[in-house]
């Protein structure tokens, strides 16, 4: 398909899926832990991704993907859905959501530098000028969110780092995969990401001892239906989307679009949660929106 922009389009359909998805994993983690909903979305969406392969690919398993695709979109699994996550979901516990998040607006310029080194990827100076104003304003967004009690009280340097490790693991899962998946179909290659995640997770859980959680966590329905959604949304849809992404346009200029969810959940977050939306928010919007309008040009 060769239609105009379609990397960022994809980009920007993820943010979107993204929205919908912390929607829904915030209801599950509530519920059962958010280590659990990890777990449990990425075997949810194997199911998801073999049903659709098997249908528009005739391949249920990625049987078809070479020995190069599969090295590096499993170490982009790894450093993704494993390191990443982990060092993040830490990270909401030591540092806050809040700053957690803010921290994590530093996935594009982390993205397009290891993208510039490993991949060779160079960024136009508008590119990077639409990258500037787009972060600045996830930042501005981000930082005019109301701050909780216990955000207040976990200040660390300790949380600061974990949520870098998690910015880290994010932007290397992307770069990586771009790297291994090549012309590789992108719903396959996440396959192989999701693969690469739950044998991670086993062995986290198995030498953690978690498994009553998880088996615990399997007995509530609610928690599962919620789970189900972002599976749907996340793993399935959002992930497959951020690959499109990277393999139709630079890796830098993808993430940089994907990082919109702060903005894009604004709305959703002031009608189904009664947050309060600031006018400083809708500045921070307007800057980033602004900023990722330059991407298209």
């Amino acid at each position: 398909m060769n239609l105009p922009h379609l990397g960022e389009i994809a980009a920007l359909g993820t943010a979107s899926c993204w929205t919908l998805t912390a929607i829904a994993f915030e209801s599950a983690g509530r519920r059962i832990g958010s280590l659990v909903v990890n777990f449990v979305r990425l075997l949810i969406a194997a199911v998801f991704l073999s049903a659709f392969n098997g249908l528009t690919r005739g391949h249920v398993f990625p049987d078809d993907a070479s020995s190069h695709a599969w090295l590096w979109l499993a170490l982009s699994g790894f450093a993704g859905f494993n390191f990443g996550d982990l060092c993040l979901f830490r990270a909401f516990v030591v540092l806050g959501s809040r700053l957690s998040v803010l921290v994590m607006s530093l996935v594009p310029p982390i993205t397009a530098t290891i993208g510039f080194l490993f991949l060779g990827e160079r960024l136009r100076p508008l590119d990077l000028g639409g990258m500037a104003l787009t972060v600045m304003g996830i930042a501005w967004v981000v930082r005019n969110r109301r701050a909780s009690p216990e955000e207040k009280k976990h200040h660390h340097v300790k949380g600061v780092f974990l949520a870098l490790g998690g910015a880290l693991g994010q932007a290397v899962g992307l770069v990586l995969s771009k790297h291994g998946m090549g012309d590789y179909a992108p719903f396959a290659a996440v396959q192989i990401r999701v693969y690469a995640g739950i044998v991670g997770f086993a062995l986290i859980f198995s030498a953690s001892g978690w498994w009553p959680r998880f088996w615990k966590g399997l007995g509530d329905a609610r928690a599962l239906t919620w789970t189900t959604l972002g599976a749907f949304f996340g793993p399935f849809l959002g992930v497959s989307l951020s690959l499109v992404a990277v393999q139709r346009t630079e890796a830098g200029v993808a993430a940089t679009l994907m990082a919109l969810t702060p903005v894009f959940i604004l709305v959703p977050s002031r009608v189904l949660q009664g947050d309060r939306v600031t006018w400083a928010s809708v500045a921070g919007a307007a800057l980033a929106v602004a900023g990722s309008a330059l991407l298209f040009f």
